[in-house]
């Protein structure tokens, strides 16, 4: 039988998986990016920026996961002893930043190469493109903010 503090681990690991989306995202923005240097190698702090914001989400996933190892008393040396419903708690409140994350930074690194590719042909055009990356960002703050909320009333 999974305990507790097994199941608050797990949690951990899979709000870190939003890092996924984020590694994904990046190497798409990436790709593209290299496809505009090829043609005007002048513009790579500007694709650099755009390839960048899509990082974000394994940034998120990292904080949740950090958070539950400090709630459950990991970080602290004195680790609770949490019941199984405790554990799976812990565990759904990583999901909502887990799963939108990955799926939210392949979305944003879409978004990011469609802007590098405006920056190729159009560079006045760059803040456009940021802001098309940055409208999927909102739906990772969301599910962080869900996590979050859903750890720090748990009642532990």
């Amino acid at each position: 039988m999974i305990t507790g503090n097994v199941w608050a681990l797990i949690g951990a690991a899979v709000a870190a998986l939003a890092g996924i989306g984020s590694a994904m995202g990046v190497g798409i923005a990436g790709q593209v990016a290299a496809g505009v240097l090829a043609e005007d190698p002048k513009k790579f702090g500007k694709t650099l920026i755009l390839q960048a914001l899509p990082g974000t989400q394994g940034i998120y996933g990292l904080l949740m996961a950090f958070l539950i190892f400090i709630r459950i008393g990991l970080l602290g040396g004195g680790m609770q002893d949490l019941s199984v419903a405790q554990g799976l708690y812990v565990f759904a409140s990583a999901l909502p930043i887990g799963l939108i994350g990955i799926w939210s930074g392949i979305a944003q690194g879409k978004a990011a190469a469609a802007g590098i590719m405006l920056l190729g042909k159009r560079p006045d055009q760059m803040a456009k493109g940021i802001i098309y990356a940055a409208m999927v960002e909102t739906y990772a703050i969301f599910g962080l903010l869900v996590s979050i909320l859903m750890l720090f009333n748990l009642g532990i």
